[in-house]
């Protein structure tokens, strides 16, 4: 259990509702399942590969369901009251795995979807990729069944990521501001909203959206003084213009969707979409959200890469 987990472990076997919870073997779905198994919920775990998945007290593994294989996700979801709905990893059909997913989930009577979605997600966002859950938060609100929207702004642990061995974090960003946020605020912000009560004597989160950011929006430059800062060395941010952007990542040999994502994500931060600063990781939580100094105090192996100069 992360030190900032607010959920207790169980003092008997699991009861009530199933909520099955996509992604179980990543970074954010299995966060949120060992968090869900230590309330005492019953978890119906799902992941692109059953050996990945965690192996949680009242957590009941699912064989193999690819979102765009709708009758295999119908048999993984039957029984399940709440489908904890994590983003499928990008490609050109990632709205249609969304939707036969959804579908998949309805057919097999689930109640209540919670749904990951992006931060600025609109059909015309500046980053290709929040396209894709507007178009999937579209879908669900269609769908007959009640939903909440969690829209994470960018991750905490992208920022070391994104840095070059070199020590240089490049990309068209600008002088823009980024209100990251840590895993463990999202999972905790998603377990609150997924064990809320929804009756006339509780909390209802049915129909929200959700903006989770971190505390503080910082420019990226910003974000290369705290990694200085971390790792003794000089880690500084090079803004490019588009041009220079996908020249720089052309030795990747990406597909031109991958690379448009990658390229816009920074292009959102110049334009102003990434600045939001909301208050709903405390209000869920009841506690401040994971600021970048913190992060990367409590998260050295995100920056090992950069501890050697390249």
């Amino acid at each position: 259990m992360n030190a900032t987990d607010p959920t207790p472990a169980p003092d008997s076997l699991s009861t009530g509702p199933l909520t099955a919870v996509t992604g179980a073997s990543g970074a954010l779905g299995g966060r949120v399942a060992t968090r869900l198994a230590r309330a005492g919920v019953p978890v119906r775990l799902l992941g692109r590969d059953p050996a990945r998945l965690p192996d949680l007290p009242g957590a009941d593994p699912a064989p193999p369901a690819p979102y765009g294989d709708g009758e295999a996700m119908r048999r993984a979801l039957a029984g399940a009251h709440t489908l904890f709905l994590v983003s499928a990893h990008e490609s050109p059909d990632r709205v249609r795995e969304h939707t036969t997913a959804v579908n998949a989930a309805v057919a097999a009577g689930v109640e209540r979807i919670v749904y990951v979605s992006f931060l600025g997600a609109e059909p015309d966002a500046t980053f290709t990729f929040a396209r894709d859950h507007w178009d999937t938060e579209a879908h669900i609100r269609t769908a007959d069944v009640r939903f909440t929207f969690l829209r994470d702004s960018w991750y905490l642990a992208g920022l070391p990521a994104m840095t070059g061995a070199d020590g240089v974090l490049r990309g068209p960003g600008g002088d823009g501001r980024v209100a990251a946020v840590a895993h463990e605020d999202i999972a905790d912000a998603a377990t609150a909203v997924l064990l809320a009560d929804t009756d006339a004597t509780g909390p209802s989160h049915d129909g929200r959206t959700y903006e989770l950011t971190g505390p503080v929006a910082f420019t990226l430059a910003e974000a290369a003084d705290e990694l200085s800062r971390v790792t003794g060395r000089t880690i500084t941010y090079e803004p490019e213009t588009r041009e220079e952007a996908y020249a720089s990542r052309a030795h990747y040999g990406a597909p031109d969707w991958e690379v448009a994502g990658w390229v816009t994500s920074y292009e959102a931060i110049a334009a102003g979409e990434m600045a939001a600063v909301s208050d709903a990781v405390p209000r869920l939580t009841g506690r401040p959200a994971m600021d970048l100094a913190t992060y990367l105090r409590t998260h050295p192996d995100s920056y090992r890469h950069l501890l050697t100069e390249g």
